[in-house]
């Protein structure tokens, strides 16, 4: 896996993704379609893009107001009083006042194809069922969103009608992304590699993809040793900073991926999509290469940065990089998956931890390996 997975991914990807629970997602790119080539990507895969945007498509219709412009007989809204004086009293036509006001409308033609679309996906998902867990959640998801359209008859939209929806005035991201689903649905597109027609183009970051893996992993720890779960991505763990003047200084805010609070213990998570745990745990440190000393050293300050945030009488750093499987069973056998130092920070104590975890793998194990370190700090 490189910075950026484009194009088909491996099963560990797939496997990823659905023990995360879909904390992250592809983005499609902007390009010319791809011929498909690899049909590892299941369908439910881009089914889980469509009826996210397609949940936020309604959310937005459901409370959506439109400025409209209309010649009424009963005044509403701003009166345009220049034009009533100039073009319909001149006409005799007293009843017919020019007014601009916010109405809720209701797009019965664009809620009959959002039906057509999810109908669509549910007749897909269906046949997917054997997938797992996952995908009977999406099926759950689908049929939950019809039921907000169900009064609405299914109808697939014309070309003519998605060209005129996509060069209206509600030019919304929401909108927009929505009409792409509606989109892709009707004219049978996949992620590329998904289908023997043309594939979209898709991204996935692997720094998000792995941070995401992490915070997975952390939410799964908590339950083995307790604590209340921040995280990075929801900006639940931001620190601002105030430089002065306000106009001054560089970076505003530090974001730790993941911290998890307890009583009078915070553990702080910083993970790093980097190949450095292989490097460290095969080669002499003085034989590491330079470039990857001073990376690795701009990875300990930076979570001992986070440390200083906090006020914990006990504070754990940890720095998480992935490893291959097989690495990980190789430390464990020889009791070496975690480095561990204590700095000496006056009255606090202050643990800096380094490990890795693999991202084809149960988490099980690992969380009940990293859960006895924790318990052995505590005590």
């Amino acid at each position: 896996m490189g910075g950026n997975s484009v194009g088909s991914p491996h099963d560990s990807w797939l496997y990823s993704l659905a023990e995360m629970g879909w904390r992250i997602i592809p983005t499609p790119l902007q390009l010319p379609p791809l011929p498909g080539s690899d049909r590892k990507i299941p369908p439910w895969v881009l089914s889980t893009i469509i009826l996210l945007r397609l949940q936020a498509l309604l959310n937005s219709l459901d409370r959506r107001f439109e400025l409209t412009t209309a010649k009424l007989s009963a005044p509403r809204g701003t009166i345009d009083w220049q034009r009533y004086a100039t073009e319909q009293m001149p006409r005799a036509q007293f009843l017919r006042v020019p007014c601009q006001f916010p109405d809720l409308r209701d797009d019965q033609e664009l809620k009959a194809a959002i039906h057509f679309t999810l109908r669509k996906q549910l007749a897909s998902l269906n046949t997917q069922r054997q997938a797992g867990v996952l995908v009977l959640r999406l099926i759950e998801l689908c049929t939950s969103l019809l039921k907000k359209v169900h009064a609405v008859p299914a109808k697939q939209p014309s070309i003519q009608m998605v060209s005129a929806w996509a060069t209206s005035s509600l030019k919304t991201t929401v909108f927009r992304e929505g009409l792409q689903a509606i989109e892709w649905t009707v004219n049978d597109r996949g992620l590329a590699g998904l289908a023997d027609l043309q594939g979209l183009p898709w991204v996935l970051s692997m720094e998000d993809f792995f941070e995401a893996w992490v915070e997975t992993f952390v939410v799964r720890l908590a339950r083995y040793i307790g604590g209340t779960v921040h995280v990075g991505r929801k900006r639940e763990t931001i620190v601002p900073l105030q430089w002065d003047p306000p106009y001054s200084g560089s970076q505003r805010y530090l974001l730790p991926d993941v911290i998890l609070e307890r009583d009078n213990d915070t553990i702080i998570f910083d993970a790093k999509y980097k190949r450095h745990w292989e490097e460290l745990v095969f080669s002499n440190w003085h034989h590491v290469n330079e470039v990857i000393q001073q990376q690795h050293r701009q990875d300990l300050l930076q979570v001992l940065a986070y440390a200083a945030t906090k006020s914990m009488s006990k504070i754990t750093c940890c720095l998480i990089y992935p490893c291959q499987l097989k690495t990980w069973h190789s430390l464990k056998e020889r009791g070496r998956l975690f480095h561990r130092s204590v700095i000496p920070s006056g009255t606090r104590q202050l643990n800096l931890i380094l490990t890795a975890i693999p991202m084809n793998y149960d988490f099980t194990q690992v969380t009940q390996e990293l859960a006895s370190l924790f318990h052995s700090l505590s005590d």
